[in-house]
């Protein structure tokens, strides 16, 4: 238990955040390079690989606050994340640069998340995630994170198949690098310190909900959520600046369906999850935002500034009204 005053609590989480952020970023900085080895397209590796690390923080959260059976937190961290990636993330990012997406992101990845929100919104519906959705949940991921690999297999035999038939230079998915033994104790590293900042984070926003009376949905839903999700802004910050888009608007739709399917689901494995009627205002909240957001790029395959800002402008206004206590 992590005891003290709200601001020792406050600084402990500040400080969780850092670890996560720290730790996530080496996890992501070594599994992207074993990606591009096995030559894995920018967008694929921004919707798998890059997804998963960046949403370490997460898993690593709220398995913690299964296993402490404080399902508000397990929950409100997946749907409050998701929340955050979409209107604020996206949001901020496309102030800073227009965003132009691939019609494949719109149709399939944009499906893929609406149909991710609505399966795992229907998990949650009864305020509680037994371990039998719970693995529903992460087999829809799996299914979906190989039909991916899958089609970026294809994509890459296409594009060799026509560079090889002399119809012009093809260049690759993506350049292999080579993925050296440091890389490993990177990782390692990496993952040891999001686990253990994870699981402070969970105790400290524990406690300081109680100190302060808010609740756990609350806390868990606004600063335990963008702080998991700071690994996701800094690699979509320095995604853009690298002009890899797929990279960056990649990994925020896929660690939205990795948030909602893969890590609810095993944390709901772990332990069956209940939750508070907070839940469903929440819940309602990220499908409205998810349908706006998949709409905006539908229609012009850009998400513009005006865009970004009435976004980022929607999840400051969502923080006001959780922590007066108005919505969820």
């Amino acid at each position: 238990m992590v005891q003290g005053s709200p601001i020792v609590q406050i600084g402990v989480i500040l400080l969780s955040i850092l670890g996560l952020w720290i730790g996530a970023r080496l996890l992501v900085d070594a599994v992207v390079r074993l990606a591009q080895r096995f030559g894995l397209s920018d967008l694929t590796i921004g919707l798998t690989i890059v997804a998963m690390g960046t949403s370490t923080p997460e898993l690593a959260v709220s398995v913690d606050a299964a296993l402490k059976m404080s399902g508000d937190i397990a929950v409100a961290n997946v749907l409050g994340s998701n929340i955050y990636n979409l209107a604020f993330i996206l949001g901020i990012i496309s102030l800073l640069k227009v965003i132009p997406i691939a019609e494949s992101l719109v149709r399939r990845d944009g499906i893929a998340l609406l149909a991710s929100t609505l399966i795992g919104g229907i998990a949650i519906f009864d305020l509680r995630v037994t371990r039998l959705e719970g693995v529903l949940l992460a087999g829809v991921f799996v299914a979906y994170t190989a039909y991916l690999l899958r089609a970026n297999q294809s994509n890459s035999t296409v594009a060799t198949n026509q560079s090889l038939g002399g119809r012009g230079i093809t260049r690759p998915v993506t350049e292999r690098v080579a993925f050296r033994g440091r890389d490993v104790g990177l990782l390692l590293g990496g993952l040891a310190l999001v686990l253990v900042s994870g699981d402070y984070m969970v105790l400290a926003a524990s406690e300081l909900a109680r100190s302060v009376g808010i609740s756990e949905w609350i806390i868990g839903g606004t600063i335990v959520a963008a702080g998991t999700s700071t690994p996701e802004f800094a690699v979509s910050l320095v995604a853009i600046q690298r002009r890899s888009l797929g990279v960056s608007v990649g990994n925020i739709i896929g660690s939205n369906i990795y948030n909602i399917t893969g890590i609810l689901g095993v944390a709901a494995v772990v332990r069956p999850l209940l939750v508070s009627g907070l839940a469903l205002e929440t819940l309602a909240w990220l499908a409205g935002i998810s349908l706006l957001m998949v709409a905006a790029l539908w229609t012009e395959r850009v998400l513009s500034r005006l865009e970004g800002a009435l976004f980022a402008t929607s999840e400051l206004i969502r923080w006001i009204l959780g922590i007066l206590g108005l919505v969820g």
